[in-house]
């Protein structure tokens, strides 16, 4: 008998096909996730720890409001002492300041604000929607 005659036929693979394998993580090491996000279900049930995530929301958002209001505070209070300069020299300057520099400040103080609170809002969603999984500690 010849090597050919020994060997077991394979079937002619068609053209452009081939064969694959396809591999994965076995059932019993796949985690699912819950069926529920637990700070979720602690907000809709009002619980105490429910209520705490909230309250920290609230007091992030009370934090960013005051440090805007405060800059602002800070900016609008500094014009009077640009009005006691004399009248004949702060002309022109008065009108500087108004026109050129507070507007473009308050803008920029506005616009912090709205960027920390909308961090704010996403650090809290992300708490509330993603589950925490056993394999990666917060």
């Amino acid at each position: 008998m010849s090597d050919e005659e020994q060997q077991p036929r394979q079937p002619a693979a068609r053209p452009g096909s081939r064969r694959e394998t396809v591999t994965g993580v076995a059932r019993g090491g796949r985690g699912r996730p819950p069926a529920h996000t637990p700070a979720r279900s602690e907000i809709s049930q009002q619980t105490s720890l429910g209520a705490t995530y909230v309250r920290a929301l609230m007091r992030s958002q009370l934090r960013a409001a005051l440090a805007a209001l405060a800059a602002l505070l800070a900016l609008v209070g500094t014009l009077p002492l640009l009005f006691t300069l004399p009248h004949a020299d702060s002309g022109p300057l008065v009108w500087v300041g108004l026109g050129v520099v507070v507007y473009p400040v308050m803008w920029l103080i506005a616009r912090r604000y709205v960027g920390r609170a909308e961090r704010n809002e996403a650090d809290f969603t992300g708490l509330v929607t993603e589950p925490v999984s056993p394999d990666h500690p917060a």
